[in-house]
């Protein structure tokens, strides 16, 4: 072969055929065809050539008020026949206010846009209010966000958490919620949870808080008790934890400060230090006294204290961690980057916790978790019945893919929900596995989620100081 034609070979892609007439003759050629057409080669050729061009076609808001909870998830329809993704907007307590957002707003300006773009979707749906980092357009946002890359599971035939870097753990450890109006109660309930695989506990003395009323974490409706699907052995407790001993009166700092510290004493005497509890202290006690209540637990090595500040008390965490090593989680309503990154960067927290599609979706909180991993802060997302089965399948893509993953809050779906959100996560042993089907791997039955319409427009948060005012929930 002169060197006109190997360049001319070499130049046209065709290294390997070129090599093999130079180098080996007619057998060298036959092999390199050979190579030409094997299974790798054929993969790269058809992933070179790329997918086909898929629109969106429709965005359906699907509301679903099913055991009190107010879900608000999203369907993107597409120009292929058959290809829809589902996602998450759940905002509890304002749903209306976000299916509004969707359907008046954001729809408009997806329709027609490529399924494939993901990140240009999310950016341009972030500045299109002007004001950014709300609680209701970024749920909007991420319903929309999260149906997208349900699609792109769906169109490559893997699941989500494979495209944020596969699976790096088999399941995913949970905690689960525990209530007890006695110490002993508690203690009991907790042995039970062992008993069944458990090993993180989140505990909690108390009957609540009159004129609460809601779950753990702030999660359920005004009323509601155990059985509704959050936690195992659950008491009425009130908003992030009880509200002090039971029978009193509206919340008081100083009595539930003494409440909290007696039941990690009391526990940590009866089951050792070898199980891990968590307290949500739900943002209700002025800096002051969080940061007593932060040092007096220390010597109990809680996993971590939750959400011992308000948002509006962030600065107040660097003198926390300057007194404390007691771990901290904080984030459940987070809706904006400058209210974590400061706490990230400098470390005066452990874990961060965010209620994700209030953050804006999957899109922003896989950001968030490798932001946080650079600063050996661990995930906690924000997990209890308020959020969908969808975001609860959204948290665990994440959970798989996430190095500095920490802890997911657990939440036990009824058979009613399963029916409804065929593919929910299962749980068993105190672990989430997943269904490895491509995409997120859940679906809604549309037909059967209609048959559980919206009876309120959604629910208002609050509780009251035992004289009557208002006060954090």
């Amino acid at each position: 072969m002169d060197r006109r034609k190997a360049l001319k070979l070499f130049a046209g892609g065709g290294a390997g055929l070129a090599a093999a007439e130079l180098f080996g003759g007619n057998e060298g050629m036959a092999a390199a065809m050979t190579r030409e057409s094997d299974p790798l080669r054929m993969a790269q050729q058809a992933a070179s050539r790329g997918l086909p061009d898929v629109k969106i076609t429709d965005v359906k808001v699907i509301l679903t008020q099913v055991e009190n909870n107010h879900f608000v998830n999203v369907k993107i329809l597409t120009s292929e026949p058959g290809l829809y993704g589902v996602g998450c907007a759940t905002h509890a307590e304002r749903p209306l206010v976000v299916a509004t957002a969707i359907e008046q707003y954001m729809k408009p300006m997806v329709i027609g846009r490529n399924v494939g773009d993901i990140e240009d979707i999310w950016q341009s749906s972030n500045i299109a209010p002007y004001w950014r980092g709300g609680v209701d357009a970024n749920n909007a946002l991420s319903g929309i966000d999260g149906a997208l890359w349900d699609i792109m599971g769906k169109r490559a035939g893997m699941p989500v958490y494979a495209f944020l870097g596969g699976k790096i753990r088999r399941a995913i450890p949970l905690y689960t919620h525990l209530g007890g109006r006695d110490l002993p109660e508690l203690e009991d309930r907790v042995r039970k949870a062992q008993a069944d695989g458990y090993k993180y506990f989140y505990v909690n003395l108390g009957m609540g808080v009159p004129g609460g009323g809601a779950g753990p974490s702030g999660g359920g409706a005004p009323g509601q008790g155990a059985g509704q699907g959050q936690g195992r052995g659950q008491a009425q407790a009130g908003p992030g934890g009880g509200g002090g001993p039971a029978g009193a009166q509206g919340f008081e700092p100083t009595p539930y400060v003494n409440n909290v510290i007696g039941m990690f004493e009391y526990l940590r005497s009866k089951l050792g230090f070898d199980v891990e509890l968590i307290h949500d202290v739900h943002e209700r006690l002025p800096p002051t006294q969080a940061l007593q209540l932060a040092k007096a637990v220390e010597p109990y090595r809680p996993f971590y204290m939750e959400d011992l500040l308000a948002p509006e008390d962030v600065a107040w965490f660097q003198h926390i961690r300057e007194e404390s090593s007691t771990a901290i989680a904080m984030g459940e309503l987070f809706v904006n980057r400058n209210e974590w990154v400061p706490l990230v960067a400098n470390r005066w927290i452990d874990f961060i916790r965010m209620h994700i599609s209030a953050a804006g979706g999957l899109n922003m909180a896989r950001k968030v978790a490798m932001c946080c991993e650079f600063f050996n802060v661990r995930t906690a997302w924000h997990g209890p019945q308020n959020v969908s089965p969808v975001g609860h399948a959204v948290n665990m893509h994440l959970d798989f893919a996430c190095y500095n993953f920490g802890i997911q809050e657990e939440n036990i779906f009824s058979d009613l929900m399963h029916e409804i959100f065929p593919g929910t996560p299962e749980i068993k042993g105190g672990m989430m596995y997943s269904n490895d089907r491509p995409g997120l791997g859940i679906d809604i039955d549309e037909q059967l989620a209609a048959k559980y319409p919206y009876t309120t427009p959604g629910q208002n948060r609050g509780s009251r100081r035992s004289d009557g005012s208002p006060w954090r929930p």
